[in-house]
């Protein structure tokens, strides 16, 4: 039992706890040219565990690519099947989706990248993405903000965290013409998922011994819905007489966040706050390149960027830079217990960005996609690669 991941214990009193036979280590794999394969020919290799990858759009397989490479190098026993969903691709179906959501409901571990979201309304209003999220119920997403030593940014030795919940809100997708001309979309907040995300917020703060948990709301305006998470928070703090909690309204908290963001630890919010939020944060530190981020249920674990972006105007020119997705991948092997993979790749990523003679353009560098990746793998053996 001691390599159940590190954070499921939050959501075990969230939500019916899974069967724990259900859990797997996570390995990764020795094949570094996974997406040259079909998804149909995923091969097993011996010793190794799966993991789902999803690549998304824009450089999503590019920053894949990257994390393929390392792991190589770094001999991290994981076995990659790799899927693509991709609604501006024309790879988007039910059948994919399925496929998709199958691969992660039998690995419980996945790393995706970014699926663009079209502004077209094509008769269908939750998009592939949001779906995906649902189906899994990965109602928590964390990203961990967190200054990078040696890159300095307007606010630097930043450490903070943004707990969104990301299965209801405004994104919950029910919108219709009540008459013409007059659209009305609904933000669906329940008590349930309230309770449940502040919960998971206090848990984790407890765990990581931070000492605050903000919630983030608008309940000025939005009495009704805002006004239940706000309450929500409230009543789940009192539970928490350890951790102080304090309340701010949005628009404060954006305001706050850039004139003095160290005065925030945790963060916990709804949906759109939080992806908001996120972005603001991590331009703190350095960009959307930077930041890693990872989404939970009770049962799966998902890792990715911390601001989802598909950067499509980089697609092919090799300047995007992998440092979130490496992080996200390193802290996908600390999800489940590879504390040696985990802590050779994070180190190596952050010793280039220390150094500071390898950085991509979004840094103020020239280097490459690739010069990057070579620089992480170089710096990968003083740690035991």
């Amino acid at each position: 039992m001691a390599a159940f991941s590190r954070v499921r214990w939050l959501t075990r009193a969230l939500v019916a706890a899974p069967n724990p036979g259900a859990w797997r280590s996570l390995c990764t794999s020795t094949v570094a040219q996974a997406s040259s394969r079909t998804q149909g020919e995923d091969v097993r290799v011996e010793g190794a565990f799966p993991v789902t990858m999803l690549p998304g759009d824009g450089v999503g397989p590019e920053l894949m690519h990257a994390v393929k490479e390392v792991f190589k190098a770094a001999s991290v026993p994981v076995e990659f099947q790799e899927h693509h969903l991709s609604e501006v691709q024309n790879m988007a179906s039910e059948e994919k989706l399925e496929q998709v959501l199958s691969s992660m409901k039998e690995n419980k571990v996945a790393i995706i990248g970014k699926i663009h979201t079209p502004m077209e309304y094509k008769g269908e209003l939750a998009s592939y993405d949001m779906r995906l999220r649902r189906k899994l119920d990965l109602f928590a997403n964390v990203v961990h903000v967190k200054s990078l030593p040696g890159y300095k940014t307007r606010h630097n030795n930043l450490d903070l965290v943004i707990i969104r919940e990301q299965t209801e809100g405004e994104y919950s997708s029910l919108e219709h013409e009540s008459a013409r001309g007059v659209i009305e979309c609904l933000k669906i907040v329940t008590r349930t998922k309230s309770q449940r995300i502040a919960k998971f917020a206090f848990d984790y703060a407890t765990k990581k011994g931070r000492g605050k948990v903000t919630a983030v709301h608008k309940a000025n305006i939005m009495k009704l819905g805002d006004g239940l998470f706000l309450q929500c928070c409230e009543e789940v703090a009192e539970l928490y007489p350890k951790i102080k909690f304090e309340k701010m309204i949005i628009d404060n908290c954006c305001m706050q966040l850039v004139q003095n963001p160290y005065q925030f630890d945790v963060l916990v919010m709804p949906n759109l706050y939080g992806n908001i939020i996120d972005n603001l944060a991590a331009g703190l530190v350095g960009g959307a390149g930077v930041v890693p981020g990872e989404s939970y249920s009770a049962e799966y674990a998902v890792f990715e960027t911390g601001a989802r972006h598909p950067f499509a105007q980089a697609v092919g020119r090799n300047i995007a830079n992998p440092t979130a997705m490496l992080l996200s991948a390193s802290n996908m092997l600390r999800h489940l217990n590879l504390e040696h993979h985990s802590n050779m790749i994070a180190e190596a990523v952050k010793k280039v960005i220390k150094v500071g003679k390898v950085r991509t353009r979004d840094m103020g560098g020239y280097s490459t996609t690739t010069d990057f990746i070579k620089s992480v793998i170089g710096h990968l053996h003083p740690y035991g690669g």
